[in-house]
């Protein structure tokens, strides 16, 4: 289905979607985790921007008023509205007494993790890929993006972590 020249994939009815909570669906060798949490839907690319691990069967959490997904493998945080990458580190910028230690808050990455528009139309839904631009979790995608992920599982499996998602 094509709308003002942009392509709508089919991607479920509501009432499967709902049930399932989390589907992942492969559109033009991309492949997208479809999110229903609170009565919202959300699409986000699969795989992490951090090492490629599979986000499907990541815990959605509130954080700091934004609902993310942890990604299971290394704990990193995605705002699955944004597709921000969070992390959790002191405030310095606050003026405090002396031996006070700042107050730990979530601030912003940036945009790490391809986020889509999902549209609904009479109990079915669609979905728009979105294309623009550059985002880290583009490298885990297609045919490259799986050898990617591949060699990234290797290298955990050998000691070879990158982190635990946390910076300080």
């Amino acid at each position: 289905m094509s709308v003002e020249g942009e392509q709508l994939h089919f991607v479920g009815t509501k009432e499967d979607l709902v049930s399932a909570q989390k589907t992942v669906v492969s559109l033009d060798g991309r492949d997208v985790l479809i999110v229903h949490h609170q009565g919202e839907f959300y699409a986000i690319d699969c795989y992490c921007y951090h090492a490629g691990s599979s986000l499907e069967t990541g815990d959605i959490e509130e954080l700091d008023r934004r609902l993310c997904i942890i990604c299971p493998k290394h704990k990193y945080k995605i705002t699955l509205r944004e597709g921000e990458g969070l992390y959790r580190a002191r405030d310095h910028t606050q003026a405090l007494p002396p031996q006070t230690p700042p107050p730990l808050r979530w601030f912003s990455k940036g945009v790490k993790q391809r986020v889509h528009v999902l549209t609904e139309r009479q109990g079915a839904l669609y979905l728009r890929l979105s294309t623009a631009g550059n985002v880290e979790s583009d490298y885990y995608q297609g045919e490259r993006g799986k050898e990617a992920r591949e060699k990234a599982a290797a290298a955990d499996k050998g000691g070879g972590d990158r982190g635990e998602g946390e910076e300080s």
